[in-house]
């Protein structure tokens, strides 16, 4: 079995120089400022309710302003639900959560039509959906034919009730979450819908003294709350800015290699290319550039370096590639191929 490596890898620490060969000069430093001052004060005031999880809030940060759906991944209790109510309250979205239980039915989620005898008429009753919010708690735990009803509002913005399209109010994002520790009773996510996830972020144990702030914080007389920072106008125009920000054939092509390498491996001469089933779809390079071009607004940054789509790669891949047998007694996890790609495919 191949030897893991201990550290994912090194930034490639560009300087103020080089960087300015990926930048435009286009966009406005107002804009930048502006909307990363927002999304830097989003995330202050995530992270008075949320201790720890650094690094899985501010993903969540970048999916939400890139307009994306995000799979979180973790053991029962870590803040997951927790997270998405708390992003929810700092945005003034509306936000549903739905309990996935093997009993619910499409309808609950989507909605349906009665018939009022008053009127003579059909009306429809619109599903939990039509909220900016969706928390689909333990998605793994309804069936397939549930899951599914999410698929349309996730790639059209749209639920279709009994033969009638109704769009969704932007802006829309479904957060769902996951127990990977707990197999009995579960229906894996078909690969349709996984793909349609942005990204899937995971989420553990807090170390011990983020455990203590934990309980003083939650033992107390106050219960900690999160105060609105943006409201739906912010959230839009930072989603409209995000597109703008300048991203160059040089990192195009980087974004390209390191998708592409996850479907022929040999090319880039990985080693651990025998691992791989399936590699991953045109869908990951679109995410990898649109949450590139989130993570450097957060940065103050109106264009995308390397660094961006480098620490954006796990959470937009793990969930994409598609490991055989081999990989699963062998210990191989997409964590590991992920990192060797990022290792092996050349820096721009």
């Amino acid at each position: 079995m191949p030897e893991k490596k201990a550290d994912r890898f090194e930034t490639t620490n560009i300087s103020s120089d080089n960087a300015s060969a990926y930048n435009s000069g286009t966009h406005r430093d107002t804009d930048i400022t502006q909307y990363s001052d927002k999304l830097a004060l989003l995330e202050s005031e995530i992270k008075n309710v949320i201790i720890g999880h650094e690094n899985a809030i501010q993903q969540l940060i970048i999916a939400f302003a890139a307009g994306g759906h995000v799979l979180l991944e973790g053991v029962p209790g870590i803040a997951k639900t927790l997270l998405v109510k708390t992003l929810s309250d700092c945005t003034g979205c509306s936000y549903k959560r739905l309990q996935f239980t093997p009993d619910l039915l499409p309808a609950d989620i989507t909605g349906t039509k009665i018939y009022r005898f008053e009127k003579s008429s059909f009306e429809t009753i619109k599903g939990p959906v039509f909220s900016n919010i969706i928390l689909a708690d333990e998605i793994n735990r309804a069936p397939p034919k549930v899951q599914s009803a999410l698929l349309e509002a996730m790639q059209e913005k749209q639920v279709t009730i009994q033969g009638d399209s109704h769009p969704l109010a932007p802006p829309f994002c479904v957060l769902a979450t996951q127990n990977p520790i707990e197999s009995e009773g579960t229906y894996p996510l078909p690969e349709a819908q996984t793909d349609r996830f942005m990204l899937k972020i995971l989420m553990d144990y807090p170390s011990k003294e983020e455990e203590i702030r934990i309980i003083r914080l939650f033992t107390g007389n106050d219960s900690p709350s999160a105060q609105k920072i943006l409201d739906t106008a912010d959230i839009l125009n930072i989603q409209a800015s995000i597109r703008s920000i300048h991203c160059n054939a040089l990192i195009e092509t980087y974004a390209a290699e390191i998708v592409d390498s996850t479907r022929h491996p040999e090319e880039y001469g990985l080693t651990l290319k025998d691992y791989i089933a399936f590699g991953a779809s045109p869908r990951a390079s679109i995410s990898l550039i649109v949450c590139a071009k989130a993570r450097a607004l957060m940065e103050k940054r109106a264009y995308v370096i390397p660094d961006d789509l480098r620490e954006m790669a796990h959470p937009v891949l793990r969930h994409r590639i598609l490991l055989n047998y081999e990989a699963e007694a062998d210990g191989i996890t997409t964590e590991d191929i992920i990192d060797e790609i990022l290792s092996r495919v050349n820096i721009p």
